[in-house]
C-alpha cells in the first residue's frame, strides 16, 4: 500500500463547556476528535445540535435507530439530548472523541464515606 493509498485522518480539538457529560468529561477539558470517524454505541461523539445547527455538542452514542443515532449526556439532569430531541441523523455526527488532551492528569473525584 503506497502512501497515496492510505486513508487521511482529520483531527480536531474540542473544549467541553458545561456539565452534561460529567463526571467522565468535565467542563473546560480539551479532547482530541477524529473527524468523520465512524461511531458505535458506547463512543463519545462530536455532533451538530439538531435544534441549534450553529452549535457543536458532545454526547455518548447509545444506540442506532431507524431515524439515526440515539445520543445522551452522561449527566442526565444537566443534558439536552435525544431524550428531548429524538435521534440525530448520521450526517449530524461530526466525529468520534478519542482522548483527553488537557489536563493531561486530573485529580480523581473522591466519594465521601459515611460511618466509620
Amino acid at each position: 500500500m503506497g502512501r497515496e493509498d492510505r486513508p487521511v485522518i482529520s483531527l480536531a480539538t474540542v473544549r467541553i463547556v458545561g456539565p452534561s457529560m460529567e463526571p467522565r468529561l468535565r467542563n473546560g477539558e480539551v479532547f482530541l476528535v477524529a473527524l468523520r470517524a465512524a461511531v458505535k454505541p458506547g463512543d463519545v461523539a462530536l455532533l451538530q445540535h439538531p435544534e441549534r445547527p450553529e452549535l457543536l455538542t458532545v454526547k455518548r452514542v447509545v444506540r442506532r435507530e431507524a431515524q439515526g443515532w440515539w445520543v445522551e449526556g452522561d449527566n442526565p439532569q444537566e443534558s439536552t439530548d435525544s431524550r428531548q430531541f429524538g435521534a440525530v441523523t448520521p450526517e449530524s455526527i461530526r466525529g468520534r472523541v478519542l482522548f483527553r488532551l488537557r489536563p493531561l492528569f486530573r485529580r480523581p473525584t473522591t466519594a465521601r464515606r459515611s460511618g466509620g
